[in-house]
Order: C-alpha cells, then sequence, then structure tokens
C-alpha cells in the first residue's frame, strides 16, 4: 500500500514554494507520491489567468525530474459547477483502490470546511484523510475543535497537521504581478516554466 498525497491547486502558475511544499510533505508525511491536481477553469470562485494547455505545460516541465510527482487532469476535465473535493477524491480512489490517500490543504480551507463551505463537507471529511498545513494566524487544534464537524470526524488519523516550517508566502498571483509590470520574477519560479511565459507572453509580459 503506497501513501499518495493530493494537491490540488490553480498552479496559475506554478511556483517553486509548490514544489517546496510537496517535497516537504512527501519527506515529513513519507509519501511514496504526490499528485498535482490542477483545478477546471470553470469554478466560479477564481478567474484563472491563463489557457489550460499553459497551466499543464508548465506543470510538466516543473515536476518531471522529480520521480515522486506527477500530475492528474481529472478536475481540469470536469465542469466545476458539478464537481467537488468529496468527487475528486472518490474517484482518484477507484484509481488507487489499495493506496492510501490524503488531501493536501492550506489551513484556511480547513476552516472552510469546518464551516461546512465546501461542497458535500460531511462526507468528505468522514470519508477521507487531510494533510493540513499551517497558514499565518490559524489555530488548526482551535479550528478542529470549534467545529462539530471536524472535531467527530477527528479519530487521531483524520488530520496531519504540519505547524512548522513551511508557511511560505510567495504566491502566483504576486509573480503575475511582477511579470505584467515588468518585474523579475526569475527565481521564484522553475526555470523551464520562467523562459515558457516570456516565450508565450503569458501573464502580461511582453519582450521589450
Amino acid at each position: 500500500m503506497a501513501k499518495i498525497g493530493i494537491y490540488g491547486s490553480s498552479f496559475d502558475p506554478i511556483t517553486n514554494v509548490h514544489l517546496f511544499t510537496a517535497s516537504t510533505i512527501a519527506n515529513r508525511c513519507k509519501l511514496d507520491k504526490v499528485i498535482f491536481l490542477p483545478c477546471s477553469n470553470k469554478r466560479k470562485d477564481k478567474t484563472m489567468n491563463t489557457e489550460d494547455e499553459h497551466r499543464w505545460n508548465m506543470l510538466e516541465m516543473a515536476i518531471k525530474s522529480d520521480e515522486k510527482f506527477t500530475l492528474d487532469n481529472f478536475e481540469m476535465k470536469q465542469d466545476a459547477w458539478k464537481i467537488s473535493t468529496y468527487d475528486t477524491m472518490k474517484h482518484l480512489k477507484t484509481v488507487y483502490p489499495e493506496d492510501d490517500l490524503y488531501f493536501i490543504m492550506g489551513a484556511d480551507l480547513l476552516v472552510d470546511i469546518g464551516d461546512g463551505k465546501w461542497g458535500s463537507a460531511d462526507k468528505l471529511v468522514s470519508e477521507n484523510k487531510f494533510i493540513v498545513m499551517a497558514r499565518d494566524g490559524i489555530d488548526m487544534l482551535k479550528a478542529i475543535s470549534g467545529s462539530p464537524l471536524l472535531r467527530n470526524n477527528d479519530d487521531g488519523s483524520t488530520f496531519h497537521l504540519i505547524d512548522k516550517g513551511i508557511a511560505m508566502e510567495i504566491s502566483s498571483t504576486y509573480i503575475r504581478d511582477e511579470f505584467a509590470i515588468g518585474g523579475e520574477a526569475k527565481y521564484l519560479l522553475p526555470t523551464s516554466c520562467y523562459k515558457y511565459i516570456k516565450e508565450n507572453e503569458l501573464y502580461g509580459w511582453k519582450n521589450s
């Protein structure tokens, strides 16, 4: 039985922080594999800043040298208003029926789930396991104990909390903003992705 982390995000674009996070979690949690799961461009709560093809191409470039990293386009192919994380995890369990799956997320998302803001939140929590990363200002233990949904499904193995040394704050938004104003983001994302963005003039970057 393998231990697999499911790492969902828009990856718009993927950053070195994404890679650092995935690598650190794989090491600390003894994961055999981390699946990068780019979200659908049809989500109501997010606006993608480039086409799916570009996001996918950059992900492939970024992870190709790490044997523990792989990609899955299940959510990217779905209509976002018809799919939830619960559905995604249910699907992935059919793909990896013999393995132990963990959904990777930040503490801010744990709070949202505990508040019932996610689709099928009750089944999501009761049927899955989570690796939760610290976020500034969020007490993860308090978030769990303060939510009936979370605390009543916490059997000691549901939530694996990572509270130190991983809360890095350089975001995809920051990188997009730098490209848009002609700033320098060279060392914030993989070199291959940096070159790809410039070659394809993504995120408002123009070759002067």
